[in-house]
């Protein structure tokens, strides 16, 4: 495989060639179209003040005019799409670059304060993991992506899905044409409402009902046709009757049925796209061939079928326009529409979940794909089923995937049956909390699917908990301890699932005194530690690395150190054995002014 930054930059030298070639077709072009117009303008006044002008001259130079504007928007689209390949690989240079964050996609509206881990470990918002992961260009491939970030996967998922990660990776022009795919369009598109309408059912009678309102409207027609020609009004009149008759029975539910489309035209042509993309799209994974064969299976194409409830919505969309109103009792409108989408609702309606979950899964998977070709040093880590239920974390080289890889500093750490808790002490800013979210976010990543931060990780399936940050409430009137304590309870009570529990706590139980911090902390770890946990404590109070010497040799202490030189606090955020021997609060006091 090609190097990341090499293959993107001869990428992006070539969509910005077409760029400036199609713009100077452009311009040509546009130039080319003010000079028929121009001298279509002459002859026009050439025919009216000298007859010896043929007009029809005017007809090739209207042709010729026709011609070139059709031409001119095959150009705009042939840039357009190069433009946004240029911005598709100037994304991918600045991820490789860690000039990512502001963007990508955020996830902000994933975000959940009362998740378990996703705040603490910054999983969606600016500068997020999501937003350096998620090149997903539909809803329900966020969707979709969110979720694996957010819940763990069973082992097996996991297994095949690095197996369908590591084919995808090299699919470097799927990519780029699902990135392209619709790049004109404004989509709109809420698939869990439109998974809804499309699940509801018919709202309408069957065909022949379709018929009869489509015979009407006909009949309706004909009758003011025949009225302006012979003068007679009642065969208008009769159709006019029946069909304000029908109307009125079914115009509510024809509503219901128009109005329960929960998107644009546009967004459901995107979605078209990109099904027509994965189907002419050849795989070796059984897994990613069983999807392709199920958007083209009994005969129905998915991305022709999801066109074809595009255009309905497009006369949807139609129904409140002036035409749309002048249009509703001569041709009956809106039965018309309505039946048009009751008739693909009862066509293709069950179908609809699954082209949403397979476009969802392909998404997402790309996203893990990308991530995984932008990071080839990042390997999959070695997943496996857990010794007679025991927890088991080892990762060497253990690396932050959202910090700039120049800034990096890489720790291992080894969690098992030996030791089970690691007790980390430290100084201010020397790097305890930034471990916690290295081993948590590699943790998220390890059971998504995805490649991790580090030169190998080896682990069990794992549940995660973390307590990183907690803040008093005013308004639910909370003290931080009680808050604290509170998320506490959460992170154990995952201790009652069938997973084992890897849990990270922040300056543990900071907001009480030394004497019940200690207390505390040694009940809470022997009661994690009974139940199968594993995990990580950081704190400031050095008598809490005292709770070692109760627990038979589960719990390491362990440091980060900090050096004063030439008045300046200096950090090599490199973890160590043992406690920490010095505090640097009174150094940084006094190197911000304070005379103490």
């Amino acid at each position: 495989m090609p190097e990341p930054v090499t293959e993107y930059e001869k990428r992006l030298g070539n969509s910005l060639e077409i760029v400036a070639r199609e713009d100077r077709a452009h311009r040509a072009v546009g130039s080319a179209k003010v000079a028929v117009v121009a001298v279509g303008l002459l002859m026009v006044w050439l025919c009216l003040s000298h007859e010896r002008v043929s007009p029809y001259w005017l007809f090739v130079l209207a042709a010729s005019f026709f011609l070139l504007a059709g031409f001119h928007e095959i150009v705009l689209r042939a840039k357009a799409r190069a433009e946004t390949l240029a911005d598709f690989y100037r994304r991918g240079i600045a991820r490789l670059q860690d000039r990512w964050i502001g963007f990508g996609q955020t996830g902000d509206r994933f975000r959940d304060p009362g998740h378990v881990y996703s705040e603490d470990l910054d999983l969606f918002g600016k500068g997020s993991l999501f937003e350096l992961l998620s090149i997903a260009r539909l809803p329900m491939g966020e969707r979709r992506l969110a979720d694996w970030l957010s819940t763990p996967s069973p082992l097996p998922v996991i297994a095949e899905r690095q197996q369908l990660v590591s084919e995808l990776r090299e699919r470097l022009d799927l990519r780029e044409n699902i990135a392209v795919a619709g790049t004109r369009l404004r989509p709109r598109l809420d698939p869990e409402s439109l998974l809804l309408w499309a699940n509801d059912g018919p709202a309408l009678p069957g065909p022949l009902s379709r018929g009869l309102v489509a015979a009407l409207a006909a009949a309706i027609c004909a009758g003011i046709v025949y009225y302006f020609l012979a003068s007679i009004f009642w065969p208008l009149a009769i159709s006019l009757l029946l069909g304000l008759g029908v109307r009125q029975k079914l115009v509510k539910r024809a509503e219901s049925t128009m109005h329960g489309v929960a998107c644009n035209a546009e967004g459901l042509l995107a979605f078209a796209k990109i099904l027509a993309l994965l189907e002419k799209e050849s795989f070796s994974s059984p897994h990613l061939r069983e999807f392709t064969g199920r958007l083209k299976t009994s005969g129905i194409c998915a991305s022709r079928a999801i066109r074809k409830l595009a255009a309905v919505v497009y006369w949807v969309d139609g129904h409140d326009s002036l035409l749309g109103h002048l249009a509703e009792i001569p041709i009956l409108y809106s039965l018309q529409v309505a039946f048009a989408a009751d008739a693909w609702r009862r066509r293709y309606g069950r179908s609809l979940q699954s082209w949403v979950d397979i476009a969802a899964e392909m998404e997402a998977l790309l996203s893990l794909a990308c991530y995984s070709f932008e990071h080839p040093a990042d390997p999959f880590p070695e997943l496996q089923a857990a010794p007679d239920g025991a927890a088991i974390f080892r990762g060497e080289d253990l690396g932050h995937p959202l910090i700039p890889a120049a800034k990096c500093v890489a720790n291992s750490v080894r969690l098992d049956d030996r030791v089970r808790v690691l007790l980390v002490s430290g100084s201010n800013m020397s790097g305890k909390s930034t471990l916690l979210r290295a081993v948590g976010v590699n943790t998220v990543l390890a059971m998504a699917g995805a490649p991790v931060r580090a030169k190998t990780l080896s682990l069990t399936p794992l549940a995660l908990g973390t307590r990183l940050r907690s803040a008093d409430s005013l308004q639910d009137g909370r003290s931080g301890f009680y808050t604290e304590i509170l998320r506490l309870r959460v992170v154990f009570d995952l201790t009652a699932n069938s997973l084992p529990l890897l849990f990270l706590f922040d300056e543990l139980l900071e907001g009480t005194n030394s004497k019940d911090r200690k207390l505390a902390a040694e009940g809470l770890t022997k009661m994690l530690l009974r139940r199968r946990a594993i995990g990580i404590v950081t704190t400031h109070d050095l008598s809490l690395a005292d709770i070692a010497d109760s627990l038979d040799g589960k719990m390491a202490n362990m440091h980060f150190e900090d050096q004063v030189r030439d008045g300046k606090m200096s950090f090599e955020y490199k973890l160590r054995d043992g406690v920490v021997t010095k505090s640097n609060a009174i150094e940084l006091m006094r190197l911000i002014g304070f005379e103490l």
